[in-house]
């Protein structure tokens, strides 16, 4: 899989989260989203993710990053020359804004999903939305993941599941991908944003965490 994805130069797809979240009550909460990502490598990105409390829309182009909150006309754009992967170690170390199951869309997935692996096990085939893909699970000290991984010629990952071991209630982040694409499949992409007239621009401070939990689910903001 990580060999398969590292040698694709476009990639595209559609996919649905769902992020836990444990209340103080110690109860299970799942927030759900869907989106899409184009991606073209080394250096442009697109995404989109639409859940029931915001509709951001993000495009990288090799030098900005740009940040739209469509349900809020709000925008942020950072300064951050290079290629995806140095974007994702911008996010995570300067911004402090690590970006969801960034790991499969580096340039060697191997190389960020394995150096703290203690455990592998093969836990044969599943079938996720009517394709057959094999069943691995993993740990490492703070978190378990799981990884169902299309069989054939195309084998891309169509769910990851991590599991936050350090947080009461065990919670989880679960991507599935749908919709593959990969080289001439995928549709071209200017990456551009156009930003509404009237949108209010955040500094880079202020922009939410990317995997957002809403206000209402903060302790102050508890219902």
């Amino acid at each position: 899989m990580s060999d398969y994805l590292a040698g694709q130069k476009a990639i595209s797809f559609d996919y649905d989260s769902n992020l836990e979240i444990v209340s103080t009550q110690q109860q299970k909460i799942g927030l759900a989203s869907s989106g899409t990502l184009t991606l073209n490598r080394p250096e442009k990105l697109h995404a989109t993710r639409n859940g029931g409390f915001t509709n951001v829309e993000m495009v990288f182009d090799g030098k900005t990053l740009t940040l739209l909150g469509k349900n809020t006309n709000l925008y942020a754009q950072v300064e951050a020359p290079g290629t995806i992967d140095q974007l994702v170690d911008v996010l995570r170390d300067k911004y402090h804004r690590p970006v969801p199951a960034a790991d499969l869309l580096m340039s060697d997935p191997y190389k960020e999903l394995m150096p703290l692996v203690t455990d592998v096990k093969d836990l044969g085939s599943g079938v996720i939305h009517g394709m057959e893909c094999d069943h691995l699970a993993f740990r490492t000290k703070e978190v378990d993941w799981q990884i169902w991984i299309g069989q054939g010629a195309r084998p891309y990952p169509c769910r990851y599941v991590i599991t936050s071991k350090n947080v009461t209630g065990w919670p989880q982040y679960t991507l599935d991908i749908t919709a593959w694409k990969a080289g001439t499949e995928v549709a071209a992409d200017g990456f551009k944003l156009e930003i509404p007239s009237g949108a209010k621009k955040l500094t880079a401070d202020r922009v939410p965490d990317l995997n957002e939990i809403p206000g209402i689910f903060s302790p102050k903001g508890a219902k």
